[in-house]
């Protein structure tokens, strides 16, 4: 622990020109006694650590010292890659590997880049949830992602859409993060299925390792799945007629996808546009095409329409 301490500290000196123990001790996370003591072990073990004594006082490196402790680890290499997404790394307990691994790259850098990070902080920020949703963090998203980088077996117990638990035993291959949902994508007995995290609850990381498919795509396999889910919940129809602001509007409403493949499709009709669209449930359908208001009318199926229509009742005796 403390070895790591003075390497982190090395390579703090060696990316600012001066920094005081104050700062020291805030960014190490110890007292400025320790920073003292620490100093004084890395000055007899020969690192040209320098303390400038007065207010404006600090610690420094002399003579352009530049330290070789700047290779990458594999975890800490990996984490770098995700270092646009701090909130996740802090739920997968990455936090420390990127940060460590920011440092030894600032380290590396020529002076002249040494802002480098810096400024790419200031100008890209990625926040991965969805508007209107506090998101959470699943309280087995550390021992999953744990699992999920060593290649190994996980013993879990996982909650179905149906409340039912089942005993599960997994290869995780990869996480993946959409709209503020944890999922690991996962081999269960011959097939990959994905899982989401907040269901698991029981999850127990095995000491075996598996050996990855090294077929096995995450990107890809994702994005097929995600096609078919979008597939797979839209299993009802229904036929409306639009104005050219509700057809413009309807892809905000909808189903992306499928509001793009029913204007595809659509035909004219009477200064309109007659489509045919997918959509999960009549249920979901009338909560959806109610923000168009005026610029939809319903043709199918009945009970459908007849329900717009009473909603139009109410709204002009509402209005009135």
């Amino acid at each position: 622990m403390r070895a790591a301490r003075l390497i982190k500290m090395v390579l703090l000196l060696q990316n600012r020109p001066s920094m005081t123990a104050a700062e020291l001790a805030a960014e190490l996370e110890v007292s400025e006694r320790t920073v003292t003591r620490d100093a004084l072990a890395l000055s007899e073990a020969g690192v040209p650590v320098y303390a400038d004594r007065g207010r404006a006082g600090g610690y420094r490196l002399v003579g352009g010292y530049r330290t070789r402790l700047t290779g990458l680890a594999r975890g800490e290499a990996e984490a770098l890659f995700l270092s646009g997404l701090p909130g996740a790394l802090r739920d997968m307990g990455l936090e420390d590997a990127a940060s460590a691994a920011r440092l030894k790259v600032s380290a590396a850098l020529l002076p002249s880049l040494r802002d480098a990070p810096e400024s790419a902080a200031r100008r890209f920020h990625l926040d991965a949830p969805g508007w209107y949703q506090e998101p959470e963090t699943p309280e087995l998203l550390a021992p999953v992602a744990e699992a999920v980088w060593d290649d190994r077996w996980v013993s879990a117990r996982y909650r179905r859409g149906d409340g039912e638990e089942v005993e599960r035993e997994l290869q995780p291959y990869g996480l993946v993060l959409k709209a503020g949902v944890w999922y690991v994508c996962a081999r269960s007995g011959s097939s990959f299925r994905t899982y989401r995290v907040d269901r698991f609850t029981a999850v127990a990381v095995g000491e075996e390792r598996f050996e990855r498919d090294p077929d096995f795509d995450l990107s890809s396999f994702w994005e097929e799945r995600a096609a078919e889910f979008a597939r797979s919940i839209l299993r009802a129809e229904v036929v409306v007629r639009l104005t050219e602001t509700g057809a413009r509007r309807l892809p905000y409403v909808t189903d992306r996808a499928a509001a793009g493949e029913a204007l595809a499709t659509g035909t004219a009709e009477d200064g309109l546009v007659r489509v045919v669209l997918r959509v999960e449930s009549e249920e979901v359908a009338f909560g959806q095409l109610l923000g168009l208001g005026p610029e939809v009318e319903v043709l199918a199926p009945a009970a459908l329409r007849e329900r717009f229509a009473e909603a139009a009742r109410g709204m002009a005796e509402r209005y009135r």
